[in-house]
């Protein structure tokens, strides 16, 4: 069950204490896209978003996109936010996550993971040893998949909230 428990849990994107990452040594993010970002309707980054990582690398951190969308859904945020990322990532597998390691010259302790689910983006970042947190999705107009990964992870949440390890809406850093 700890493979699940993200690290950090916040409201979204823009709760999370950022200067807190830095000082702890984190420098690099990696960013889950729909529901985490953007939701799915969303084609092109809105300026907030775009404002938000400006802030991010005003700050010195490397940033990247890990989606398992397509290259077209990626493709808008890399372009116009200017971001190194990889579509088709088959998050929670852990070869895209390594190669961003690689890019960056970071080590394990140096990366946090910032997703929506935890199938996917809290399992990948736990695997690698990565900070893992968790953000609400943004809205519940998912895929047929992740509704059914959704399903799974109401069981996972509920074991964790028995144990004491998590409670979904009490946020913590």
């Amino acid at each position: 069950m700890d493979l699940f428990r993200p690290d950090i849990y916040q409201k979204n994107i823009y709760s999370i204490n950022y200067q807190a990452l830095k000082n702890a040594g984190i420098k690099c993010l990696i960013f889950d896209l729909d529901n985490t970002i953007a939701s799915r309707e969303v084609v092109i980054p809105d300026s907030k978003i775009m404002e938000l990582f400006y802030i991010l690398e005003d700050m010195g951190f490397y940033l990247a996109i890990l989606s398992n969308a397509s290259k077209n859904r990626v493709a808008p945020f890399k372009e116009r936010c200017n971001i190194n990322s990889a579509y088709h990532s088959c998050k929670p597998l852990k070869r895209k996550y390594l190669k961003v390691m690689e890019l960056y010259h970071v080590k394990d302790t140096e990366i946090a993971c910032i997703g929506d689910q935890l199938f996917t983006d809290i399992l990948g970042a736990n695997r690698l040893q990565f900070t893992s947190i968790l953000v609400n999705p943004i809205n519940s107009n998912e895929f047929i998949l992740t509704k059914v990964n959704r399903f799974f992870e109401g069981i996972v949440m509920k074991k964790l909230t028995r144990k004491g390890l998590f409670e979904k809406g009490v946020y913590y850093e």
